[in-house]
């Protein structure tokens, strides 16, 4: 079986795969203080607590934008599964041609979604990322990573908030009943939600005049299952898609 990792500023999500099947999942804070064998240690449970063994795992694939804690998880990976992860960068083979001005600018994950959303939905692509960033990566007709656009995330937009406006208070991230708040919490989350759904649409809007009106949109991240269901301008949602990436360039690199 293949574990794929995904390590973000805010949390590492796990996959782990038979054959092309993703049979579980999970996710951890990113953590940048902990050492290869609280790793280890952390990993084994979770393992165990899907009934998998150590040995179950035969292939790792990695992809981080945290760099300090790539050679961290790597020395975890070697410590329990005994097999040198595919740590996915720079001389990695991806498939798909990076149309930046520097290439290596590019993170790990954005190019593992252009990745997975062109063989899965085809191309030209928008793939709307809602992590601690929002980020908009843009994939062409003939699968090149053509560039996009990176926003604050709705996170730490909202903690700004909090942080900088001395009486307002935390909220839940929830769909509003209505767009007109009656109260300072339901006012938050009105302009929460429909803000970031509005930045959506935006920018995905300025992006097809660009690639093409046929370009498909795919949602990925831990909110995008909160705003994609609000907006026409999202035609699918696969909160995997970045897992799916790691386990389409480990099976082009084995």
């Amino acid at each position: 079986m293949l574990l794929a990792i995904d390590v973000g500023n805010t949390n590492i999500v796990y996959g782990v795969y038979r054959d092309r099947q993703l049979v579980c999942h999970w996710r951890t804070a990113t953590d940048r203080q902990k050492t290869a064998e609280e790793y280890s240690l952390l990993w084994y449970h979770f393992t165990g607590f899907y009934g998998l063994a150590a040995a179950d795992v035969r292939a790792v694939a990695l992809a981080s934008v945290v760099p300090p804690l790539t050679p961290v998880l790597t020395e975890a990976v070697r410590e329990l599964f005994k097999v040198d992860p595919l740590v996915v960068g720079p001389g990695v083979k991806t498939g798909m041609p990076i149309r930046f001005e520097n290439p290596r600018e590019v993170g790990a994950d954005r190019i593992l979604n252009g990745v997975a959303a062109y063989e899965l939905y085809g191309g030209p692509a928008i793939v709307v990322d809602f992590g601690t960033a929002t980020t908009f990566d843009a994939i062409s007709a003939a699968g090149e990573y053509i560039g996009g656009a990176i926003a604050p995330g709705i996170g730490i937009s909202t903690e700004a908030l909090f942080y900088h406006a001395a009486k307002l208070p935390r909220v839940e991230l929830v769909r509003p009943r209505s767009v007109i708040g009656k109260n300072t919490v339901a006012c938050m989350q009105a302009g929460i939600m429909y803000g970031f759904i509005g930045q959506v649409e935006g920018i995905v809007s300025r992006m097809k005049k660009e690639l093409g009106e046929g370009a498909v949109v795919v949602a990925t991240g831990g909110l995008a299952g909160l705003i994609a269901p609000e907006t026409e301008a999202i035609n699918h949602l696969n909160p995997w898609l970045t897992l799916e990436g790691l386990r389409i360039i480990y099976e082009r690199n084995k």
